[in-house]
Order: structure tokens, then C-alpha cells, then sequence
């Protein structure tokens, strides 16, 4: 018997969209699903859209608290074995579902990600598409822990992801106002979720205007970016896991940043991000000099070991 796929839709002010991103679930080639759409807070008429489904899907809504919050309450009312999230924007295409749930059963990991196709919608009112390709982000990472520190991640439709993993163990930060999908990848997989990489792209993300923090506000989006920084290395640490690779990832993540939103930040915040990076550069080189010392010592101490068994 096929296993119930939940998918997750929050819902803020997305009229134009949402409709398209309800229907892509339901024109699945994948059953059983259940789809359940979180309405933040609209003002305008995205509620009237998705009360049309009354029947054909679970909806709430209620004050406007955030994309999180609404995240971490479809995930309370999900039953499915499997987690979809799908931003109100963006859409699914109709071989999604059947292709990553079929991969990760047989791969045996926690989560799979996909290839995601950019969809411009122009101020002309033409509509262009391509392959995201992001260095050191899309295909197939060799570390994807490494990539998520240092660049970033891929949109959340690109991800499909076993309840198990994240049931009882990470919920997405409240606090957070942007960068929350690449806080919750790296939570998970220093939880020791196994990810897996699967060819092909299933899902669409849409680009158009200024309508999100990481396209409106940099300085916040600087700001998140390095409290998700942070908060990943004192995870890293507390778990034994922070490693030389993942402390360089970090500290490329603070150096990139000054160099990409130097015109988009007051000088106190590239002066933040330049502290931090030498602050992580700094503790990285301690680490590895204490290393090499280390084994230095552990030479001569075989060394000498030698010396008077010969002597002897």
C-alpha cells in the first residue's frame, strides 16, 4: 500500500498564485496525499481561493505569526510518512511526488532533493524559465552540510522529507525571518539525517518583484544569515561534529557576504562580518596547529619509543 504524502502550504497574501500551487498537488501522478494549506494572516483574497477546497484539503488560518509558524502547524496536522513543503507561489510539477518518494524508499536516506527551474515573471507580462544552477549549491553536493554552511540551499520545494526525520526533533525557527529553509536543512542533517541528491528537476519557484526579505532587505537578510551561522556551529560543537571543513564553510559564508552586500549594509554590519570571519579563521588555524602538534608529539614519542627498544 502506497504511504500518505502530506503537503504544506502557507499562505501569505498570494492571491495570484495559490490557486496554481493547490491544483499542482491534486494534478499529482502520486496517491495518497493530503494537502494542507496554513492561511498567515491574508488580506487580500487568497482565503476566499482556498475555502473553495473546503473538502478537498485541511485549512486554518488565523493572525498573521509568520511563514514558520505556519510550517510547524501543518506539520501538527500532517499523517503523512512524507513532507512536502510548498511555498503559495510556487508550483509542483505533476511527476514530482511519485519520482522522489520511489528514490528516497529506495535509497534508504531521509531526504532527497531535486533540481528547481526558475519561473521570471517580467513587468512586460512575459514569463521566461530556466535551471537554477547555483555553485555550490545544485546537483550533487559531495558534503551537503558543507554546501548549506558555506552557500546556502536550494527553495524548500526542491526537498521531499521522511516524517520520521523530523518528528519530535527540529521544527522551523520562529524567529527567523529569512534563510529559515537553510537553518532547518542544517539542523536536520547535524541531527544526522542522511540526504540523497536525485537528478532531475520536478518543481517550479517563481521570481518576480521585491516580495520577500531576501530580496527587500539585505541587512536583514545578513542579519538571519549570520544568526543561522552561529547557531549552526554552537549545534556543530555541542554535537562533536565541528570539523575543520565545516568551520572553513562557515567562515566562507562570513567572507562571501561581506563581499556580495557591501553596498547593501551599514558599516557596522561589514565590520560584523569581516570580525567573524577572521574570528573563524582565527579559531580554525588554532585547531589545526594544535592538531599538528599533536601529531608531532605523538612522533617523537614513537620515536623515542623506538630508540630505547634498540638501546635495549
Amino acid at each position: 500500500m502506497a504511504k500518505l504524502v502530506s503537503i504544506i502550504i502557507p499562505c501569505f497574501n498570494a492571491e495570484t498564485w495559490v490557486g496554481e500551487a493547490i491544483e499542482s498537488c491534486f494534478k499529482q501522478s502520486y496517491t495518497p496525499i493530503d494537502v494542507i494549506v496554513i492561511d498567515d494572516g491574508s488580506t487580500d483574497g487568497s482565503l476566499e481561493i482556498i475555502k473553495n477546497y473546503d473538502g478537498r484539503l485541511i485549512w486554518e488560518t488565523g493572525p498573521n505569526r509568520g511563514g514558520n509558524y505556519a510550517r510547524n502547524r501543518g506539520f501538527e496536522l500532517a499523517k503523512g510518512e512524507y513532507i512536502q513543503y510548498l511555498d503559495a507561489d510556487d508550483y509542483l510539477l505533476p511527476d514530482k511526488i511519485e519520482r522522489q518518494v520511489n528514490f528516497l524508499d529506495g535509497m534508504g536516506a531521509d531526504i532527497v532533493y531535486g533540481d528547481v527551474n526558475y519561473q521570471y515573471h517580467l513587468p512586460d507580462g512575459e514569463i521566461l524559465q530556466e535551471a537554477v544552477n547555483i555553485v555550490g549549491i545544485s546537483g550533487n553536493c559531495k558534503d551537503v552540510l558543507e554546501s548549506l554552511l558555506a552557500y546556502g540551499c536550494l527553495p524548500p520545494i526542491a526537498y521531499l522529507f521522511k516524517k520520521s526525520a523530523v518528528i519530535n526533533s527540529i521544527r522551523w525557527d520562529e524567529t527567523l525571518k529569512c534563510g529559515q529553509d537553510r537553518d532547518f536543512l542544517i539542523s536536520l542533517l547535524i541531527k544526522g539525517a542522511k540526504i540523497v541528491y536525485q537528478p532531475g528537476s520536478y518543481s517550479i519557484y517563481r521570481k518576480y518583484g521585491n516580495v520577500t526579505v531576501s530580496t527587500s532587505n539585505k541587512a536583514l537578510l545578513v542579519e538571519s544569515f549570520c544568526m543561522i551561522l552561529a547557531k549552526a556551529e554552537t549545534q556543530l560543537t555541542q554535537a562533536g561534529k565541528l570539523e575543520a571543513k565545516y568551520q572553513k564553510a562557515i567562515a566562507q559564508a562570513y567572507y562571501s557576504m561581506s563581499r556580495k552586500y557591501s553596498q547593501d549594509i551599514n558599516f557596522l554590519c561589514y565590520c560584523r562580518l569581516i570580525s567573524q570571519y577572521i574570528l573563524m579563521s582565527t579559531k580554525l588555524l588554532l585547531a589545526e596547529t594544535k592538531m599538528a602538534i599533536s601529531k608531532s608529539k605523538f612522533k617523537i614519542n614513537i620515536f623515542s619509543n623506538e630508540v630505547e627498544e634498540d638501546n635495549a
